[in-house]
């Protein structure tokens, strides 16, 4: 039986976000556990296909056998390659679940969280070189700070970097309980697990080059959508929120929205929500890790610009 590590995050809202068409073609490109994918499958017709994408090594534990699934071990920003060897190059719906799963902060050898210790890793993709040990202790002072600013959102980024680089002097980061006890009296006792939390977002983030794919993927959205598809996105973290909700208003990372020579907005896609959708207090009760959690939705147009 497959060993599903993942509650869906606000579930019913993006299945019917997706609109789903029975013999539609469907992509998942944040597979995880298979949560979405299994609740896509059930609204699926015998002609339906749903294709899934994970880079994640243990994602492969939760493979759905079905013949309408298809399971792509890689990351979403070769989307479009990917669609085309598996001959489905337009589709009817893409879902994103952006977040972290439970199962990665609760697997100590990953070293996503810092409530275990374990080593700094913190790969999604177990193949790849960058290790967020390599990041701490080759990153310039400057590179260091940039990322825990703009990642983090860290008011102290320069000090905290300056602080990593003078101890990597004395001995190289390896354990994730080095970089704790070095950063917690740098950070503030009232918003202390709050704050390393960021830090280790911002390390993560850098680690899986995730706002680079994330752009790469979104941009393929535009190509690889039928129109009338639709572009399904949960993001938890305000980086994320900012490019999926610029990008659904323009099709733009910077949220400039062109118009034509009657004053017309020109974009290539409608919006579904104009207000984001986020998960009730119930949902945050059942499953907590949904309570950062914003979902936005968009309908890609006829006339692509």
């Amino acid at each position: 039986m497959a060993n599903v590590y993942h509650t869906p995050a606000l579930l019913v809202p993006c299945m019917e976000g997706l609109q789903i068409q029975k013999n539609g073609i469907y992509v998942d490109v944040t597979f995880g556990g298979g949560g979405h994918s299994r609740e896509i499958l059930n609204r699926l017709g015998e002609n339906g296909r749903l294709i899934a994408f994970d880079q994640d090594l243990d994602a492969l534990q939760n493979v759905i056998p079905d013949k309408r699934f298809t399971f792509v071990r890689s990351n979403f920003r070769f989307l479009s390659n990917f669609l085309k060897y598996h001959d489905a190059e337009q589709v009817d719906g893409i879902l994103a679940d952006l977040g972290v799963s439970f199962h990665h902060f609760d697997e100590a050898e990953r070293g996503f969280s810092f409530r275990f210790d374990g080593a700094l890793d913190m790969r999604m993709n177990q193949k790849a070189q960058l290790t967020a040990a390599e990041v701490l202790n080759t990153y310039s002072e400057e590179k260091l700070a940039d990322l825990l600013f703009y990642y983090g959102e860290l008011s102290n980024a320069r000090k905290l970097a300056s602080v990593i680089v003078k101890a990597r002097g004395e001995k190289p980061f390896a354990q994730i309980g080095d970089l704790v006890s070095l950063m917690e009296p740098f950070l503030g006792k009232d918003k202390q697990k709050k704050d390393m939390a960021r830090l280790f977002q911002a390390i993560r983030i850098e680690v899986n080059h995730e706002m680079d794919a994330l752009k790469a993927m979104l941009q393929q959205t535009l190509s690889v959508l039928k129109p009338g598809g639709r572009l399904v996105v949960l993001t938890y973290h305000s980086l994320e929120d900012r490019l999926v909700k610029n990008f659904m208003k323009s099709g733009n990372f910077e949220g400039k929205v062109e118009q034509d020579f009657f004053g017309n907005r020109k974009s290539p896609f409608r919006l579904i929500n104009n207000k984001v959708i986020v998960p009730d207090d119930a949902e945050i009760e059942a499953n907590p890790r949904s309570r950062s959690a914003k979902l936005r939705i968009a309908e890609k147009i006829e006339n692509e610009q």
